[in-house]
């Protein structure tokens, strides 16, 4: 006999509530348990919330624009009944509601057009379109607010923009980041843009009169292929614009000799190969930066106005490299967790953000962040700093080094490392101490037992 089941949002962190921006599924789609059902986004991610288990969907009830938060109903799936069986019915239980189809009838049409924009939102990957509707014009002016993401919304915030006065190039009218820089731009040539504004225009760069970006038809040089960014990117790009524009970068380099800690992290993957556990160098880098983290607690702070906010916890977020883009998991209370715990969750938070199942709450909360491309190469780069965080350590690919022993000249494996701050927090001296300390930990790992 079958049943109606209510599908809810999971936990979805610290957040009050989320924006739906996607719905994958329609009435009388058959689905199954872990399937995606929508997509949420909050001002740092978006992610795909799946089924709880499976069954033929009878009714959807969250639009695109809605707000959820944990425990919100998504759907009512009839669960314990073929899908051959109740697909039919569920179809003619669609077509009998008029007023749900009819939104859907009109946008599933529309929504390709409007994607196809220059600036639009991807279109979704699902075939069938979604069953949602934009919101109504008469809703956003009563409730003041336009059709735009968290993120767009608070990149809006911070350069003084109202959003009511942005014309949306999005999919169903919504407001993208792009729309809102070229808004700033216009008014600032217009000569009408706020003197709050004005101050933000000139951090993202259109008031300091730079030629303006060249436009190009690249199609006159030869084939090309349009290909829209990722959310992940889209997202994570103006995170990282703002966070390059707003914060004073200053990076300081140095040189580690890992050449004993490399010899221990071999003989542990051979000890714990049956366990399948594995070791990489930067379960060890975690480990030594909390350390270091306590002996110089301004880099474990954030600014907040005039205020430093000194933190007594170690949550150490490292990037995750994925297909959709950059991530940055946490590892929370790392100061409590041995090497081979921390070793254990960086590689199960690594694998959900691959399958793209990472929740909100693994993602928020970091004091610092690692970034670390030694599987990959490079000698030294300029990490950019995660916002609220003052400070970010960049590892890059280990070499072998000639070095002076006194005598004679021995190879080495020396590890590079970037660290860039805040100067607003930190100045050149501490930065240059923080680096030294960490190389004498990973020099001599035995140090962290003091």
């Amino acid at each position: 006999m079958s049943t109606l089941v209510e599908i809810k949002v999971p936990d979805i962190g610290d957040f009050d509530s989320v924006e739906v921006i996607e719905v994958m599924v329609a009435v009388g789609d058959t689905i199954e348990a872990e399937q995606s059902l929508i997509t949420v986004e909050s001002d740092k991610a978006s992610m795909e919330i799946p089924a709880s288990q499976g069954g033929v969907v009878k009714s959807v009830k969250v639009n695109v624009g809605d707000k959820v938060k944990e425990g919100s109903v998504i759907l009512e799936v009839e669960a314990g009944a073929s899908a051959q069986a109740a697909a039919a019915p569920a179809k003619a239980e669609a077509a009998a509601a008029p007023e749900p189809k009819a939104a859907a009838a009109v946008e599933a049409p529309a929504a390709p057009k409007a994607e196809a924009a220059p600036a639009a939102a991807p279109a979704p990957s699902s075939e069938k379109p979604t069953p949602t509707a934009a919101l109504a014009p008469a809703d956003l002016s009563g409730n003041k607010l336009a059709h735009a993401s968290p993120s767009v919304r608070k990149f809006a915030r911070e350069l003084g923009v109202d959003l009511l006065k942005v014309k949306g190039s999005g999919a169903k009218h919504r407001v993208t980041h792009e729309d809102v820089r070229q808004f700033v731009k216009q008014a600032l040539s217009a000569g009408v843009v706020s003197q709050g504004a004005a101050a933000a225009g000139s951090a993202d760069g259109a008031a300091l009169g730079l030629l303006p970006w060249p436009k190009v038809d690249f199609t006159k040089f030869g084939p090309i292929e349009a290909k829209p960014l990722s959310r992940i990117k889209k997202i994570s790009g103006a995170n990282l614009h703002r966070n390059w524009v707003m914060i004073p970068h200053v990076t300081n380099n140095d040189e580690v000799d890992i050449t004993e800690l490399e010899a221990l992290r071999v003989t542990l993957n051979k000890e714990y190969e049956k366990a399948g556990v594995k070791f990489t160098m930067l379960a060890f880098l975690i480990k030594a930066v909390v350390a270091a983290l306590k002996k110089f607690p301004e880099f474990n702070a954030s600014l907040d106005g005039d205020t430093l906010v000194l933190k007594q916890y170690y949550h150490i977020g490292f990037a995750a490299d994925t297909p959709n883009g950059l991530v940055v998991p946490v590892i929370r209370d790392a100061d409590k967790k041995g090497i081979v715990e921390l070793a254990k969750e960086m590689s199960e938070l690594a694998k959900k953000a691959r399958d793209g199942k990472l929740s909100p709450s693994e993602m928020q909360g970091g004091c610092f962040s690692i970034s670390s491309l030694g599987g990959i190469g490079g000698t030294h780069f300029t990490p950019i700093i995660n916002a609220p965080e003052v400070a970010i350590l960049g590892a890059s690919r280990s070499y072998q080094k000639p070095v002076w022993d006194g005598k004679q000249f021995v190879p080495r494996l020396t590890l590079p490392l970037s660290l860039s701050y805040d100067h607003r927090v930190i100045d050149g001296a501490a930065a240059a101490r923080f680096n030294a300390y960490l190389g004498t930990l990973l020099a001599d790992f035995r140090r962290i037992a003091l």
